[in-house]
């Protein structure tokens, strides 16, 4: 059978990955080695990845091959659906492992080994591959068997708790942000394991704590962290949050962010078109920017300047004096902006259920690696005949697997009207 998948590009066609990770922190890591042109073949268990029954779904509607959540994360894969308690399963594994570059996994700490498909069985299969094992607090530890979720993960780094009004409850940032993040994070790792294997001809077990992603990350955490651990001081959520030097304030068409302010009030100034009350030795106080009574009176005039403009006023003003400002666009806003247009961050693929769909594309730009275009996340078990075809499976013996429901290869139903 010749493949009907067109072959990569991108900076890392020609490396094979096997993927057995499942719902979005994996997904995330190994969708963004497919988008630079690795062969990601997705291993999904019957009934498919959990993040197929997460909306939003197409007209409301929940179906298998109708999920956004699915979708985004899984551009650019290849669909195998294989029940990894069978017998033969191990015989399959170690078919596509030895002709992977890496295999990533997401399964609950120890299921792996459980199945006889572990480090240990890759390592064995072959000594140049590397396992990369994402788990919510790794593999060993106390953790290792504790549940998560998005807002555990990101209490659990720390920066929740500087996130919020001094008065209420800390907040979250919306979505599944910390996933999403920590994904990012592993597939950094992934790349190292990657780079490894092929420089060395070594593999490695790399396992990769989505709490300890949290811990590390740089944006407050590492700070509040240490700042306790040397003074026992906790992290502070500032009066009216300016104090934590991160604030949205309100304008004439929406809301601005501005960051920092409190640190570069020169720059401020000049933003602000050096007013007066802005001169006054007060604001330069430490712990000023704690002070609610000093806060509501620093609000109160920054609001009558910023009510007057637009987001894109604002920003303007603020790129040029220097001030750390972003609008906060509607997805309605992002999608129509000018700068994204202009870089083509859009685009677009065919889905055999969902039709043409527009998704956010490449994360970056690189001048001599081009970034290859997305193709659509794969129906379950889209790709199995022709991925065990490739693994030296005859035709006979594909149908075979079929019919005992090992393996499972479909075209995809369509959404019931």
């Amino acid at each position: 059978m010749t493949s009907t998948t067109p072959p990569r590009v991108g900076p890392l066609a020609g490396v094979t990955v096997l993927d057995l990770t499942q719902n979005i922190a994996g997904p995330y890591a190994t969708k963004l080695l497919a988008g630079a042109g690795a062969d990601v073949i997705k291993i999904e268990q019957p009934g498919g990845d959990p993040a197929r029954r997460l909306g939003p779904f197409k007209d409301g509607r929940p179906h298998t091959e109708a999920s956004g959540t699915f979708y985004y994360f899984n551009t650019s894969k290849r669909s195998l659906v294989l029940d990894l308690r069978s017998k033969v399963a191990s015989e399959i594994i170690g078919r596509l492992v030895d002709r992977a570059d890496l295999v990533v996994e997401s399964l609950r700490p120890g299921r792996l080994d459980d199945l006889g498909l572990g480090w240990e069985f890759v390592r064995q299969r072959r000594s140049d591959v590397s396992l990369v094992s994402i788990s919510n607090f790794g593999l060993t530890g106390p953790y290792r068997d504790y549940l998560a979720s998005d807002l555990v993960l990101f209490g659990f780094g720390g920066e929740m708790y500087s996130m919020g009004s001094p008065d209420r409850e800390p907040v979250r940032m919306f979505g599944t942000a910390a996933l999403v993040e920590s994904g990012s994070a592993a597939a950094v790792a992934s790349m190292g394991a990657l780079m490894s294997g092929a420089v060395h001809s070594v593999g490695q077990h790399v396992d990769v704590s989505l709490a300890d992603c949290q811990v590390g990350g740089v944006d407050r955490r590492h700070a509040w962290i240490m700042s306790h651990e040397y003074s026992g001081k906790k992290g502070l959520r500032g009066a009216g949050s300016v104090g934590s030097g991160s604030t949205v304030y309100p304008c004439a068409d929406g809301y601005v962010e501005l960051t920092g302010i409190q640190l570069r009030l020169d720059r401020l100034q000049d933003m602000l078109g050096n007013p007066e009350w802005l001169t006054d030795p007060r604001w330069s106080e430490t712990g000023a920017f704690y002070d609610a009574d000093l806060v509501g009176e620093f609000q109160a005039h920054m609001i009558a300047w910023l009510i007057e403009r637009t987001k894109r006023e604002v920003w303007a003003e603020a790129q040029r004096a220097r001030v750390l400002c972003g609008p906060l666009f509607s997805v309605d806003e992002i999608y129509a902006d000018d700068h994204f247009r202009d870089r083509g961050f859009f685009e677009t693929t065919e889905h055999a259920v969902l039709g043409s769909v527009e998704i956010p594309g490449r994360p970056f730009m690189m001048g001599a690696s081009p970034w290859p275009a997305a193709r659509a996340a794969p129906l379950l078990g889209e790709h199995t005949r022709e991925v065990l075809t490739e693994s030296g499976y005859g035709n006979g013996q594909i149908d075979e697997l079929i019919a005992s429901g090992v393996v499972e290869s479909a075209p995809g139903a369509e959404v019931n009207a």
